[in-house]
């Protein structure tokens, strides 16, 4: 199965580390990142999606992205 999850967090470090440990547990990035402002917070975020191939298992509405 192929599995895919946009991160996003404000424009920090804290987004960077975000995609940091989905890249060490073998994540990919797909596309570029994404970068907007949020009215309601008054703040700049940051977006990047990934993508994450698994052999063996099959895709459902109950799996849960972040365990892998």
């Amino acid at each position: 199965m192929r599995l895919y999850r946009f991160l996003s967090a404000p424009d920090d470090s804290t987004f960077c580390h975000k995609v940091t440990a989905a890249l060490n547990k073998g994540w990919h990035l797909y596309g570029s990142p994404t970068y907007a402002y949020d009215k309601k917070t008054k703040s700049m975020r940051c977006g990047q999606s990934v993508v994450k191939d698994i052999d063996g298992q099959e895709y459902g509405p109950d799996t849960k992205l972040s365990d892998w």
